[in-house]
């Protein structure tokens, strides 16, 4: 081999190393689950007071 050949072959072991280290970090742990039960934001709290109002409306009618 010359040596030109055995850089090349080491500068690419070298590559797949790193990349081999690069790649085999451990991911971060999952972020902890929700409190158990049915979670309601803002959203569906306002929909729900508004069919309310248009029931008790519409019912007085």
């Amino acid at each position: 081999m010359t040596p030109y050949n055995q850089r090349k072959y080491i500068l690419l072991v070298l590559f797949f190393v790193t990349v081999g280290i690069v790649y085999a970090q451990s991911t971060p742990p999952n972020p902890n689950p929700p409190p158990p039960g049915l979670p309601i934001n803002a959203g569906v709290f306002i929909l729900s007071l508004v069919a309310l109002a248009y029931g008790i409306i519409r019912k007085q009618k």
